[in-house]
């Protein structure tokens, strides 16, 4: 059995840079996201809010059409391009609201360009076929039929044991993986797990994964030398804890709260770091 933790608001605090008076939009870290297409650009939108409300200093989306349109009718502090080469980020997020079975070969070459650089990866549903044999730093972000496929992919057998699965995915990929699930849990390739227990029932709906994403390529871009898992697990805390905000059930989840969509978990972010500062 893989060694598991669970995850606190303590833990979280430490991944949460205050900026300072030396501070400027480049230290505070910069994101790029390579997200969306047109069947779903709201996946583009919802990556790029949410990088900004967690703290990102600079965001840079990359992609055109409809995707791009609604970014920056969003939020136009966004940088936009259509090319990934040259741009100069902390941190990617690439594959939300992509589908593998309509990629181009131009998108699977830059795709593969990110994967292959130094610079930390999260990873969603239409890139993570793409994830073995990178070299770069990775962070897989698979829900349970996307970590079926992934497990079929790599050879590993299923296994009832989340956290079992989740570590032996990881230690074969020799990537960060976090599953998601009404518990989260983030494996990483030494073996070990963590577990945060810090959401909301309501967080099962469309989109919140594409902020889930967002969340962890801001943060893994301000804490450039943290362990990619502590700063996943950080992340995957701080998304469940502005579901719960969101939803209104309260600090610690009590209470029966109402629906949300994904755009209200984005928003509740700040308050949500707030809360972990205070």
């Amino acid at each position: 059995m893989p060694d598991v933790r669970e995850w606190s608001r303590h833990d979280a605090a430490r991944f949460v840079r205050v900026p300072g008076p030396e501070d400027d939009k480049y230290s505070r870290g910069v994101v790029g996201l390579r997200t969306g297409s047109v069947a779903f650009p709201g996946a583009a939108v919802l990556g790029v809010e949410a990088a900004w409300r967690t703290g990102a200093g600079f965001v840079r989306y990359i992609g055109g059409g409809r995707a791009a349109d609604a970014v920056m009718a969003r939020r136009p502090e966004t940088v936009v391009s259509t090319q990934a080469s040259g741009a100069r980020v902390e941190a990617w997020v690439i594959g939300s609201g992509t589908d593998a079975a309509t990629r181009t070969a131009d998108d699977e070459h830059e795709l593969r360009e990110i994967l292959d650089d130094a610079v930390p990866v999260v990873v969603d549903a239409g890139a993570l076929d793409l994830a073995a044999g990178s070299r770069a730093p990775l962070l897989l972000t698979p829900h349970g039929r996307e970590f079926a496929r992934l497990q079929a992919r790599i050879g590993a057998s299923p296994d009832e044991d989340r956290a079992r699965a989740a570590a032996d995915a990881a230690t074969r990929l020799g990537a960060v993986v976090l599953l998601k699930g009404a518990q989260t849990l983030i494996a990483d390739p030494d073996g070990s797990v963590i577990l945060v227990d810090a959401g909301t029932g309501w967080l099962a709906t469309a989109g919140t994964g594409d902020v889930l994403g967002g969340v962890l390529g801001a943060l893994l871009a301000a804490n450039p030398d943290a362990p990619v898992a502590e700063v996943a697990a950080t992340g995957a805390w701080l998304h469940g804890h502005a579901g719960r905000i969101a939803a209104g059930t309260g600090v610690h989840g009590g209470g029966h709260g109402h629906p949300i969509v994904a755009l209200d978990v984005a928003e509740a972010l700040p308050r949500a770091i707030a809360d972990v500062l205070a």
